[in-house]
């Protein structure tokens, strides 16, 4: 079993309210000069969720359920990066005001430049909720670490989450092989790459080359899908680095513009090749967590 410093880690509570989805309802133009008009980020998001595919939806930049923010209106602001920095995947969410109060749901991921979270609930608590009510996250996972691989660092990851990501160790070797869903070329890494801050935000997965999205399978992936994303460095900022792997996890849909793509949020890194990805097509949080369309319906309850 990998040891960590679980024990150690503080929780915190840090709270949000779903974001308004915001546009100056101007055209902007694709990576091939097309002009477009099309729903983004924010909002209640009632028919996308963790495991649906990222690609084919008319959006750009789509969040998967619920997007939430600490302060709209100064989203650099400190408040609001403590609120992207504190949340981590893997979470427990509550709502804590209006109908749906009482209703629990889990942290799927953070965006960056939005400084958005984004969190799954379940159908029942969507019908209720609204965009002025409160979000209290029990915030655990920034210091987490493996106690026998002090080159691997982790971010954004509730240990919760980590117990079950069915993560192999070879202790004779040194390394950990962690299944995931597809292996992404770093060269294909975009928008967000140079941040220094691994602990926020995402970066992108460059989708401009269909050649290359085909080859490596990338038309498949799913919100919520767990990736290696090769030669790319997350230790202390986003960058390539040969023989590096990243592990992250894949939290908004396709996006139209030139170095933009699917977002992905760095959970474990390594300089080195201490982490072995493994193709598993399970590899899914929502599979993990009972989230998303991975979650168990009550009886009666049609999938929608």
């Amino acid at each position: 079993m990998l040891r960590t410093n679980e024990n150690k880690l503080v929780e915190l509570s840090v709270q949000g309210k779903p974001s308004n989805p915001l546009t100056r309802g101007m055209m902007v133009a694709d990576h091939e000069g097309k002009p477009f008009a099309l729903p983004g980020t924010g909002g209640i998001t009632y028919n996308i969720k963790i495991g649906d595919p990222v690609f084919g939806w008319a959006g750009d930049h789509v969040e998967p359920c619920v997007t939430t923010v600490a302060d709209e209106k100064e989203r650099m602001a400190p408040l609001n990066a403590g609120y992207n920095f504190y949340s981590c995947v893997g979470n427990d969410a509550l709502i804590v005001s209006g109908d749906a109060k009482g209703k629990r749901g889990v942290v799927t991921g953070i965006h960056g430049g939005a400084e958005h979270v984004l969190i799954d609930f379940p159908d029942v608590a969507l019908e209720k909720m609204t965009l002025d009510d409160k979000i209290l996250i029990r915030s655990k996972g920034q210091g987490l670490e493996f106690l026998d691989y002090p080159d691997i660092k982790i971010y954004n990851l509730d240990p919760r989450l980590l117990r079950k990501m069915k993560i192999r160790e070879d202790r004779k070797k040194g390394t950990i092989h962690v299944p995931v869903t597809h292996k992404v070329p770093g060269e294909l890494m975009g928008s967000g790459i140079g941040s220094i801050r691994p602990g926020m935000g995402d970066y992108d997965i460059m989708t401009q080359d269909a050649d290359w999205v085909s080859k490596h399978n990338l038309g498949t992936l799913r919100f919520g899908d767990i990736v290696g994303v090769m030669d790319q460095d997350n230790t202390y900022g986003r960058t390539w680095l040969s023989g590096a792997v990243t592990i992250g996890v894949i939290v908004h849909s396709d996006c139209r513009f030139s170095g933009h793509g699917p977002g992905v949020v760095s959970l474990i890194t390594c300089k080195t090749s201490n982490i072995i990805p493994v193709i598993d097509p399970n590899a899914n949080i929502g599979q993990y967590l009972k989230i998303g369309r991975f979650r168990p319906l009550r009886k009666g309850i049609k999938r929608k």
